[in-house]
């Protein structure tokens, strides 16, 4: 998988999209930090939606909020 800039896949992107029509898959980043993926259509995985739950509850059993609700969270980031 590749990693290319937001201004490198704008000047390149026929080259990124022959790429992809190869089956690669291309992330685009800004600042270093992803923001997109340039892939084929029907390349992304259907993933069931009883396998969802279950990387659901494995990650939350792994990560806590140290007592924090939902609601206190959103009412922080509106400050």
């Amino acid at each position: 998988m590749e990693k290319v800039g937001a201004y490198e896949a704008k000047t390149h992107l026929p080259k990124l999209l022959k790429l992809v029509a190869r089956g690669e898959k291309i992330i685009i980043t800004k600042h270093g930090v992803p923001v997109a993926t340039l892939q084929a259509p029907g390349s992304a995985r259907n993933i069931p939606v009883r396998e969802v739950i279950k990387q659901i509850r494995k990650f939350r059993s792994k990560h806590s909020l140290n007592g924090l609700s939902l609601k206190e969270m959103i009412a922080e980031g509106r400050k």
